[in-house]
């Protein structure tokens, strides 16, 4: 008999919102005290600067206000965990886009105006909008509670490269949209390689079971790995490859089956 299907998990959508409205002020405060060398300093993201990363987290949160201002499309276009393999096909798009936006606000102040008015442009869209409604994305349709998670990982991912890339400017982390992003990525994970031999340790957020193999139903698992929020974070999305999180200690793996390179990154 095969196993039985897991529910996909559930997120508080009132969590979520305010989980992005939170990290999201987070960036923006930071945002503020950037000087113009420090938004022209490159970052881990082959040749985007700091300030083409702050200008694309504004477009992360207008793509809210953007789907919510268009029509409700007919149908979902796509599941919560379709959409972390989704999002490669419009790589070339997006970042298009945000050296275009980039640009337009380079000169003093230009980050903070953008960054004013997608805060009150999200404000408003959130205002009335009920979380079952379908909004339209790059991607595919998705309802807004389901967009907002995967916003907490825009705003996530995206602080983790700021922090790297201007030491000092220490962005803190909402914990509501930390936990959000590290699920949804440990559970694309096990979307993407569904099994129940290899246990996947994130804590104090995430533990899922994943790989093909002989299933583990009590006592302690034969494969395990675990790791901390961030670093699973940087696996998830290719800021930091396996074998460099093995040299580093920042990842423990045991078991035949506890190589998760071949299936790292999930993020497109």
């Amino acid at each position: 008999m095969p196993p039985a299907k897991k529910r996909p998990r559930s997120y508080d959508p009132a969590r979520t919102r305010a989980a992005v409205l939170a990290q999201f002020g987070h960036v923006r405060d930071a945002v503020r005290t950037l000087t113009p060398a420090q938004s022209a300093a490159p970052t881990r993201l082959g040749d985007w600067t700091v300030g083409e990363v702050a200008a694309h987290l504004t477009m992360a949160v207008d793509a809210v206000g953007r789907g919510l201002a268009s029509p409700e499309p007919p149908k979902a276009g796509l599941t919560l965990l379709e959409w972390p393999s989704a999002t490669a096909g419009r790589a070339d798009a997006i970042a298009d886009d945000t050296r275009r936006l980039a640009a337009a606000h380079a000169g003093p102040g230009g980050l903070d105006a953008l960054y004013d008015g997608a805060a009150q442009r999200l404000t408003d869209a959130l205002a009335a909008a009920p979380d079952h409604r379908l909004v339209a994305t790059r991607t595919g349709a998705l309802s807004l509670a389901d967009l907002l998670v995967t916003r907490t990982v825009e705003l996530v991912v995206h602080t983790d490269d700021l922090n790297a890339a201007v030491p000092g400017l220490d962005v803190p982390y909402d914990r509501q949209a930390l936990a959000a992003c590290t699920r949804l990525l440990a559970d694309a994970l096990a979307a993407k390689a569904p099994g129940g031999s290899t246990e996947v340790r994130v804590p104090p957020f995430a533990v899922v079971q994943c790989v093909e193999g002989p299933r583990h139903t009590r006592g302690t698992p034969p494969n395990v790995v675990e790791t901390d929020p961030l670093t699973w974070i940087r696996l998830a999305t290719g800021r930091l490859s396996w074998r460099e999180a093995l040299d580093d200690a920042k990842v423990s793996a045991s078991g035949e089956r506890a190589d998760l390179g071949g299936l790292l990154p999930l993020l497109g």
